[in-house]
């Protein structure tokens, strides 16, 4: 059995020591966030913090990760407050948003590091591989995301996650039942 804290919480994962983290973060825990991408550990949808070094969780095993302290996204806040978030959604980054947990999540760790990163010290950090092509924007937000960090500038907060069946129903326009 591996012990390691997962969000803050004690975890112990009663699977083979060979498990990749991904995995045991997604089906034991739960934790749907970080992403399966490509297996291989080369485009980043997978990234969590591992003892503050953004680390692609389907290279690491539970064995290796043993007494570790690891953040997903769930964990590095959960009303999307946290700087990195809300630069991203500030300067309309995410996309299809699937690779966005993960690049979140390598942006935290090098502002953790590094609150003033240069655009070369942004692009040697972050790795991920983003089929949507949000670099020239991503590098901006994680700049500002770093000014927040620092104090320099007070980001706006984001928008509620989600939203309520009712006013969903409200939004679509009734049709004629003619139409249908």
């Amino acid at each position: 059995m591996t012990r390691l804290t997962v969000n803050n919480e004690a975890v112990e994962y009663r699977m083979p020591p060979e498990t990749p983290l991904l995995w045991a973060l997604r089906d034991a825990s739960n934790l749907t966030g970080t992403k399966y991408g490509c297996g291989t550990g080369s485009c980043g949808a997978c990234t969590v913090d591992v003892d503050g070094r953004a680390v692609r969780s389907c290279q690491l095993t539970i064995a290796a990760a043993e007494g570790a302290f690891v953040t997903t996204i769930e964990g590095l806040s959960r009303d999307r407050a946290h700087p990195v978030q809300l630069a991203l959604i500030a300067g309309n980054v995410p996309q299809c948003g699937y690779c966005i947990p993960g690049i979140t999540m390598a942006a935290a760790a090098l502002l953790k590091r590094d609150p003033m990163p240069s655009d070369a010290a942004i692009r040697a950090a972050i790795t991920n591989i983003c089929r949507c092509g949000i670099y020239p924007r991503l590098i901006e937000a994680i700049q500002r995301a770093g000014r927040a960090v620092r104090g320099d500038e007070r980001l706006p907060a984001a928008p509620r996650p989600g939203i309520e069946p009712a006013e969903a129903a409200r939004m679509v326009p009734a049709l004629d039942p003619q139409q249908r």
